[in-house]
């Protein structure tokens, strides 16, 4: 399977909803693990008799926030995962933690599990902009967290986001040098972006929202963050991810060389071969909704619907160009892509946006953070 194949577990719940947040997460009190343990194992069931003989490269456990799972919750489901399909012995299983629900002992109980990675939600460095952000946890807290987990997995990533209120280049160049000070292998550095539905969505259209950098100075602050992470022996892979060399996070390699993978738990999207034919795939996004129906028929799939040709190759043009390795041409027409503009792409490349060559396409450090307008004109 070109792009590998991997399984995604979304857990919905949170201790709370961050106000820039507008993933498919819920605050409930009271949730029934056991319960949600069984709905998770039934649907990743249905899953593999749908797509029997798949070799598993990579699991994630997002949300959400998954380490408000219990330990037996998870290990329910990676046994589930092993025995419906071909558990590769090297596959990176990663689970989303939060500074707030980690504690050494439920730690050592997702190892036990078979959890290999973690990936943690600290979000910044700074206690003021913590509470800005709606976190729960301070940085002294992030830090006795970040510790356990080092404790704990060999590979530990941690999210930060940048260009926030009242963000200057000099402190964010201060607190990405803690940061890849503190690093292990692998960092995630989101630029922050107002999202319709969320509070922070709300403020900004009332104009309540202040002090967010004009766009001149976020470009800057991304162009610095290659720069830093560069010179630290841990360059961008793709546009928000950095690693150092063959820590890259497996799982989102699966989603950015198109590969296949199965959505599983509510709001989960998926992309599945069947009859050699790409399948779009979507869950009900309410945890209630998903659970009612996981019990009543086994699936909580709202959608299953086949990807026309030439839509896959856009998709994959799109995916592909996040990344530093760029577009494969020659799978881009096989999965009967259009003709790329190559009078665009002379163009982009006169730019300095693109680089090319007859067996690859890739956006440049300046090309990635406008990707969009890119694809705009190569595929016009």
């Amino acid at each position: 399977m070109e792009g590998g194949f991997g399984v995604y577990v979304h857990w919905p719940f949170c201790a709370a909803k961050c106000p820039y947040c507008d993933f498919n997460s819920h605050v409930r009190q009271g949730v029934d693990q056991r319960r949600w343990a069984d709905a998770l194992c039934r649907e990743i069931r249905h899953h593999a008799d749908l797509l029997p003989g798949r070799r598993v490269d990579s699991v994630f456990f997002g949300g959400g926030t998954p380490s408000l799972m219990e330990p037996a919750t998870v290990a329910a489901v990676i046994d589930q995962i092993a025995a419906g399909w071909d558990l590769a012995p090297e596959a990176e299983i990663t689970l989303e933690a939060n500074p707030t629900s980690v504690e050494a002992e439920r730690f050592r109980g997702y190892a036990s599990a078979g959890v290999n990675r973690v990936s943690m939600g600290i979000q910044a460095l700074h206690d003021a902009d913590l509470r800005r952000l709606g976190r729960l946890h301070s940085v002294a807290e992030a830090r006795a967290a970040f510790d356990i987990a080092r404790a704990s997995f060999a590979r530990v990533s941690f999210d930060l986001i940048y260009a926030r209120q009242d963000q200057t280049l000099s402190s964010w160049e201060a607190e990405l040098t803690t940061a890849l000070g503190m690093a292990v292998d692998h960092l995630s550095l989101y630029q922050l972006t107002i999202e319709a539905g969320t509070a922070f969505g709300a403020l900004h259209a009332r104009g309540r929202l202040r002090g967010l950098p004009a766009d001149d100075l976020a470009a800057d602050m991304y162009a610095l963050t290659q720069e830093i992470c560069a010179a630290g022996g841990m360059p961008g892979y793709e546009i928000s991810n950095h690693a150092r060399p063959g820590a890259e996070s497996r799982h989102n390699l699966v989603y950015w060389r198109y590969g296949e993978y199965a959505g599983v738990g509510p709001g989960a999207h998926g992309r599945i071969m069947l009859d050699g034919t790409r399948h779009a795939t979507e869950t009900l996004r309410m945890p209630e909704r998903w659970l009612e129906a996981v019990e009543t028929t086994g699936t909580g799939m709202s959608l299953r619907e086949a990807i026309p040709a030439a839509e896959q190759a856009e998709e994959y043009l799109m995916m592909a160009l996040r990344l530093a390795e760029g577009v494969d041409l020659d799978r881009y027409r096989r999965l009967g892509g259009p003709d790329i503009d190559r009078s665009a792409v002379e163009d982009l490349t006169a730019l300095g946006l693109l680089r090319a060559d007859e067996v690859r396409l890739r956006a440049t450090d300046s090309g990635r953070p406008v990707l969009n307008a890119l694809l705009r004109r190569l595929l016009a």
